[in-house]
């Protein structure tokens, strides 16, 4: 799937996961020529860039992003339609000083059908409480299919313990330690599952999230057409901060009640719950005009500027006129949103 940026565009390999930088005028000829010969094309551009027609063919050939036939009609678009029969996708729970009852809020995720968690804490959490928390979950039979755990390194809970825990409950996606002494991410013990990923930075609360980067980038067809009409992060998520409050995101100001005296459907029965959920990257200011906004997530939580919600999220660092990744917190026209969101201890 190829998608136009201002000066480049990228070719999205949905099949593999891959991302391929290609000129604005390839993307012209994958668009406008598709189906066509060679030839066809070379004709259609009267001949006068042969050379440069070639070249991009063979590109395309030996990265194995194109195939010849001889009836073009069997091969019909991709439907980009995204359709999920869950209430909720995903959901945020984070910890403190708070520790949430649990086993209600999992009884409601399988009302709601969300298939994927994560877990946050921001605090020591003992070996015992992981394993805890995954034992519910497994005797309740959920239909979670994904949870992700991201809490503080401890030298008391060793590798071993990790890998046990991941060979014990399939479920893990991963599992993040960070305030870790090193980077260092580990092979996962299944295909696309199982990963334990050591990260230097501290996160101390919820103000670190937000940030965009090509690390975050997944070229995959969920991703991918969700993005079409959806916003990447927000849409079809739910999240219980720290304190018990009902969220779009804990990051987010506004709270749609609290989880000691309302249910998760409550919340996301109050008509402004779903206000951010079709803000796509196509109505992003900056965003809409970048190649990668189909492959990446979103932020609304920190945006450039707070009066705006279809504002450029503030902590990306780049920009899709220049084509060049910057280091986002010491941009000076940054500096009243960082100020407004009490970012700067966090950068």
């Amino acid at each position: 799937m190829p998608v136009r940026g201002v000066h480049r565009s990228l070719i999205c390999d949905l099949q593999n996961d891959n991302l391929h930088l290609i000129p604005n005028g390839l993307f012209e000829i994958l668009q406008k020529h598709n189906g066509q010969t060679i030839s066809d094309v070379k004709v259609a551009y009267e001949n006068k860039f042969d050379e440069q027609i070639d070249e991009y063919f063979e590109f395309l050939i030996s990265e194995n992003l194109i195939f010849f036939n001889s009836d073009p009609s069997l091969f019909p678009p991709l439907d980009l339609r995204w359709e999920s029969p869950s209430a909720i996708n995903n959901i945020i729970i984070d910890f403190d000083k708070i520790q949430h009852e649990l086993s209600p809020i999992i009884d409601e995720l399988e009302y709601l059908k969300c298939s994927n968690v994560q877990f946050r804490f921001f605090k020591k959490v003992s070996y015992e409480r992981l394993g805890n928390i995954l034992e519910r979950i497994s005797e309740k039979k959920s239909r979670i299919t994904s949870i992700d755990f991201i809490i503080p390194f401890d030298n008391s809970i060793s590798k071993n313990d990790l890998d046990l825990l991941l060979k014990s409950y399939p479920r893990i996606h991963s599992i993040i330690l960070y305030n870790a002494p090193v980077d260092k991410n580990f092979k996962p013990i299944r295909k696309n599952m199982g990963y334990i990923n050591m990260i230097k930075k501290n996160v101390i609360n919820e103000k670190h999230c937000g940030i965009i980067s090509s690390k975050y980038f997944y070229a995959n067809v969920k991703l991918f057409t969700e993005s079409q009409q959806h916003n990447t992060c927000l849409n079809k998520k739910i999240s219980i901060d720290k304190d018990g409050n009902i969220k779009n995101c804990p990051s987010m100001p506004k709270s749609f009640g609290n989880i000691t005296n309302t249910t998760l459907q409550k919340a996301l029965d109050q008509p402004s719950f779903k206000n951010y959920w079709s803000i796509s990257k196509d109505k992003i200011d900056t965003c809409k005009l970048c190649e990668f906004r189909h492959v990446c997530t979103d932020c609304r939580a920190y945006i450039e500027d707070p009066e705006n919600i279809y504002s450029k999220p503030l902590k990306c660092g780049y920009d899709p006129h220049t084509n060049e990744w910057k280091d986002w917190s010491i941009n000076p026209l940054k500096e009243k949103a960082i100020k407004h969101y009490g970012l700067s201890d966090f950068i």
